[in-house]
């Protein structure tokens, strides 16, 4: 299916780039984000940017720099402020309260290595940011009092889980990849919502955050197209209207592996350094979109 398919037809189109500052933006990300505004261009639409900056560890301050320099470089604008995740947490929090007082999540102190290493527990393939299916059997039984929440006055220091409807099927249409669908309980399982060092999932605050702003498309890569399935699941709980979605084919390298931020011989910055214009980009991705 072509790539150069007409953005949905809306009298407000909102899109947004979501990168995160882990590491320096590569040639598969700006592709990525190329696609993201083009469609919004296309729709006559407003793009925003988002960085996702959660991650305690990997997170550091020039990689954000680096990452607004690197894709201002490359001639792409967006509506400011510059949306933080790490600045928006009380609002993660709200929503985490709203799906204890449904009944949607419950406490769990089983790790990842835990759940990965539990007897018929299938590890999902493509998504780096996924998570095996979670066992049946470790969840709390149906209708046991769920303990209160932590107050916000104190950290949270074990995981939350929301409890996926068994059976059901999720589906949407996606604009790049066409009619998709997954069931709840087999495909994928109970996933985390809020981790144990007190911080929201990524499921969680990209959920939250595309309610907040009013996205009506998310375009981003085809390795989140399980998270998706996690994510219509959360909107509709918090009672919010799903955007479109369109996920992009990855981008791979001459070994035919996947491209990571490890790739530096493909980071934009070493493209930069080795002369390579932002022009010559653009063509190459608006080819590839062409012949996709």
């Amino acid at each position: 299916m072509s790539l150069e398919k007409t953005p949905p037809a809306s009298p407000r189109y909102v899109g947004r780039l979501a990168p995160s500052p882990t590491g320096y933006l590569h040639l598969g990300h700006a592709r990525t984000f190329w696609h993201a505004a083009e469609r919004s261009r296309t729709a006559g639409g407003t793009l925003l940017m988002r960085n996702d900056d959660l991650d305690r560890v990997r997170c550091r301050p020039e990689f954000a720099g680096a990452m607004l320099e690197d894709l201002r470089w490359l001639g792409f604008s967006w509506r400011e402020p510059v949306y933080s995740q790490s600045g928006r947490i009380s609002l993660y929090r709200e929503a985490l309260e709203r799906l204890h007082e449904a009944g949607l999540i419950y406490p769990c102190n089983r790790s990842r290595r835990d759940v990965a290493g539990a007897a018929g527990a299938p590890h999902e393939d493509g998504a780096q940011d996924d998570e095996p299916v979670f066992p049946r059997e470790w969840r709390p039984p149906s209708g046991a009092k769920i303990p209160a929440l932590p107050s916000r006055a104190e950290p949270v220091t074990t995981n939350w889980r929301y409890r996926v409807p068994d059976g059901e099927a999720v589906t949407f249409f996606d604009n790049a990849l066409g009619p998709q669908s997954a069931v709840a309980g087999r495909d994928f399982g109970d996933f985390i919502v809020w981790r144990r060092d007190d911080m929201p999932s990524y499921q969680l605050a990209c959920a939250v955050d595309d309610i907040a702003l009013g996205v009506t498309e998310v375009v981003r890569g085809a390795d989140l197209v399980r998270s998706t399935f996690r994510q219509i699941l959360l909107m509709r709980a918090l009672g919010a209207n799903t955007p479109q979605y369109f996920h992009c084919p990855l981008m791979a390298d001459e070994n035919g592996r996947r491209l990571a931020k490890r790739h530096d011989a493909l980071a934009l910055r070493t493209l930069r350094e080795r002369g390579v214009s932002p022009e010559a980009l653009l063509r190459q991705f608006h080819a590839d979109a062409k012949a996709g």
